[in-house]
């Protein structure tokens, strides 16, 4: 199913999923992982600014096996319904089977299956509940989206903010080993709310301080000042952001270090001025991120 159908036109889906938000407000969606996000939309995998980390260390025939038990996750939490269930389900078996036999005779895992191919030999027909619509279609066809890096020590995952009104937002979470949760949101502001939890985990955002003009050369050379310079040496979590638009966004780099949160805001993409540094408090920086968001 490489792209989620619906019945009717994109705005008028649009105004209808906004009307329900405006009566819940925001609301978590479902979770899926990179495996059933490949069974549910292969194209995706490279269509798609969303990554799906643990999908990149297996290799191919490991792929296939690990998109065996995804169906399976599918199928047995009514994710999906499968018409040809008898057909598939032989075909799993067969799976199983191979990979037994490859760990018995202590072969190494096959390479080259593509990233995004399902099981092999046969031809699914899948259903998915409108909850999986919903996500697969709104990450798909949003025209601007905010993507979002968090670096620790622990390592590396990612939030997505896809724009499609100013009431209407999907948010999509992805942490480092593939997991992938959803959730609506009916405002800028929730959704700023949501990236803000993710690049000041420990809240230690607390008041503005002054705004220092940098230049691309003194970043080059890490000639940023003592104070900016000690918060990026010290950072605990160091947040990258930006807007993906046709048009090329700002970009904002986060500095948390357990006192205080600095950020570089960055105009525009290879500018020669525009870069500004500061340390901000919360609502500095909810007023930030929800810019970056909200729809012109």
């Amino acid at each position: 199913m490489p792209n989620p159908d619906i019945d009717i036109e994109l705005q008028e889906f649009r105004g209808i999923l906004a009307e329900a938000l405006a009566e819940g407000g925001t609301q978590p969606l479902l979770r899926l992982t990179d495996e059933e996000i490949a069974i549910l939309d292969p194209a995706s995998l490279t269509e798609c600014v969303a990554p799906t980390p643990r999908l990149a260390e297996l290799s191919g025939q490991e792929r296939e096996w690990v998109y065996a038990t995804a169906l399976r996750s599918l199928v047995s939490r009514e994710a999906v319904d499968v018409a040809n269930i008898d057909e598939l389900d032989a075909v799993l078996r067969a799976s199983e089977e191979r990979r037994e036999a490859a760990e018995a005779a202590g072969e190494s895992p096959a390479e080259g299956t593509d990233p995004g191919s399902r099981p092999s030999g046969v031809d699914l027909d899948l259903r998915v509940t409108p909850e999986v619509s919903l996500a697969l279609t709104l990450r798909r066809t949003a025209t601007r989206a905010l993507a979002v890096e968090q670096h620790t020590s622990s390592g590396l995952t990612h939030l997505l903010v896809y724009v499609h009104a100013e009431d209407l937002y999907l948010v999509e979470r992805v942490t480092s080993g593939g997991l992938h949760m959803f959730t609506l949101a009916a405002s800028a502001k929730d959704a700023a709310d949501m990236a803000l939890l993710f690049v000041d985990p420990f809240e230690v955002a607390d008041k503005d301080g002054p705004a220092q003009r940098l230049t691309p050369e003194q970043i080059s050379q890490e000639n940023v000042g003592r104070a900016l310079g000690d918060a990026i040496d010290n950072a605990l979590v160091v947040g990258q952001t930006v807007l993906l638009a046709d048009a090329p966004g700002p970009l904002l780099t986060t500095y948390a270090t357990d006192k205080a949160l600095w950020t570089v805001y960055v105009e525009k993409p290879h500018a020669p001025t525009g870069i500004e540094a500061r340390p901000v408090g919360k609502n500095t920086l909810r007023t930030m991120v929800t810019k970056l968001i909200s729809p012109n």
